[in-house]
């Protein structure tokens, strides 16, 4: 599959086949067949699934200035053309979930299908700042949450790296600092955040009372709540319980962040709770990622004293990823002191598989950020992993349902705050040509523990607004085309 411009007659070119035509006396027939409305590019042949329309049948895209113009059953001409006979054509993967937001991440991300990539369970304390950082030098499209864990560390003094590790781990705020924590949550909201992250596991002393005028900030700007709940072992149903209750209580939309990490063996607990509560006119939502291991800093406050009982692991469980090594007390103490990235490793295949089925769940990869080409394999191959897995290998998904849990479902959480995820998601005119082409007899995720940044393969091609990032299955890195979603800035 490639690029290619359109060959006039005989290799003339346009000029000259007019001017034949003149000197003829056809001029006018060979005007209006070369100047017919042309797009930019046009995917031809494709296999096109749109999960909001239900469409799944062979059609050809035309696109346009960064827009999807045209879905056509009959064939399409355009300055570019791709022929996508025997692939799939999908709306670009959104994840809602990725800490990652660097270029080595967005280039690992691309190359597994994704065209969004939002940071939304940790976020940021300065929202203006965090999307000023990555203007025009994007691969992806981009995003943020105003961070309920920063603000925290930025009202209390704490100095950590990127997850708290003083005050804001240990201290009950003030009357003033919550008034504080409040101000400041608004204002990155005012600034266009998408959303507001929160993680209860890593602020263990922030009280229910907190997590809810926290809440009630973000409802009145109907901003959903990321939430990594505080840690769910029997019987923890609680952890859940305390967010549902803060959004019953200040109507703001809930989102549960990778609910089988969280909730290991009750996992089928928490979402029958979710579904329990939906069905009674809550607005929560949940994702998941397919790996039976996490990551997350092990100076955190999730390894603080009893973690063996709060996570359900032992050292042996948690592996280090510079050198590869399950820890023991001694290299745990060391590392602990020295702080980092740690692999988890605390879930099953089948509590993996369950949430994964589960018709709650959209897929999200909690990417970390790559350190040294180490890290997790999530942030690489989560959705070649859901194709090649789940849809090809177990049957257990059908290609509709999968891309529904990638594409269509995340737009759905963000867009009644923000408004551009409305036209993400979809195939259909009108909507951003976030698009990916790939092989479904191929696509497969080749990242491993071992060798965490090894790109999937299977996606030969990958728009960003239009652009390519990914052409022929190779990535472009010169292409920058990605842009900020906002929600609406006041």
């Amino acid at each position: 599959m490639r690029f290619e411009r359109f060959r006039f007659l005989g290799g003339l070119t346009l000029f000259g086949v007019i001017a034949a035509a003149t000197w003829l006396g056809f001029r006018a027939q060979v005007v209006s067949a070369f100047t017919a409305k042309d797009f930019d590019l046009v995917i031809l042949n494709g296999r096109v699934i749109d999960p909001e329309s239900k469409l799944d049948a062979i059609r050809h895209l035309g696109i346009s200035n960064g827009k999807i113009a045209a879905v056509s059953a009959k064939p399409l001409t355009g300055r570019q053309t791709v022929d996508a006979k025997g692939l799939v054509v999908a709306p670009g993967f959104i994840d809602l979930h990725e800490h990652g937001q660097i270029p080595e991440n967005y280039r690992a991300q691309a190359m597994d299908g994704v065209t969004s990539s939002f940071e939304l369970e940790v976020g940021t304390a300065d929202v203006d700042r965090w999307y000023s950082e990555r203007e025009g030098k994007s691969l992806v499209n981009f995003g943020v949450s105003i961070g309920h864990i920063p603000v925290r560390m930025v009202v209390m003094g704490d100095k950590g790296d990127w997850l708290p590790s003083g005050e804001a781990i240990s201290r009950v705020a003030s009357e003033t600092e919550l008034a504080d924590l409040k101000k400041r949550i608004e204002h990155g909201l005012n600034r266009g955040a998408v959303a507001v992250g929160f993680g209860p596991a890593y602020t263990p002393a922030a009280t229910a009372w907190e997590i809810q005028e926290m809440f009630r900030v973000a409802a009145k700007y109907n901003a959903s709540c990321h939430v990594h709940m505080r840690e769910a072992r029997e019987p923890a149903v609680g952890a859940l319980s305390e967010v549902l209750a803060a959004a019953l209580v200040s109507g703001a939309p809930l989102h549960i962040v990778h609910i089988n990490s969280t909730g290991t063996n009750i996992t089928q607990k928490l979402l029958q709770n979710i579904q329990d509560a939906r069905q009674h006119g809550l607005d929560v939502t949940t994702e998941c990622y397919p790996y039976t291991a996490g990551m997350t800093r092990l100076e955190s406050a999730l390894f603080d004293e009893g973690f063996q009982q709060r996570l359900g692991v032992d050292y042996k469980d948690l592996q280090w990823p510079e050198t590869g090594e399950r820890l023991t007390p001694e290299t745990f103490a060391r590392y602990r002191k020295q702080g980092g990235g740690i692999i988890v490793h605390s879930n099953t295949e089948e509590m993996v598989r369950l949430a994964v089925l589960s018709p709650l769940t959209m897929i999200a990869s909690d990417g970390i950020q790559f350190v040294n080409g180490k890290g997790h394999p999530r942030a690489a191959g989560t959705y070649a992993r859901i194709l090649a897995q789940y849809v090809r290998k177990e049957k257990a998904l059908s290609l509709s349902q999968a891309i529904n849990k990638m594409s269509l479902m995340p737009a759905q959480r963000l867009e009644k705050r923000t408004p551009a995820m409305k036209n993400k998601g979809r195939i259909r005119v009108g909507a951003d040509a976030d698009v990916v082409v790939f092989d479904p007899e191929r696509v497969t995720d080749r990242a491993t523990y071992d060798q965490p940044t090894a790109y999937s393969e299977g996606f030969k091609l990958v728009l960003v607004n239009g652009v390519a990032v990914v052409n022929e299955g190779k990535l472009d890195e010169r292409a920058l085309p990605g842009k900020p979603v906002r929600a609406p800035i006041r």
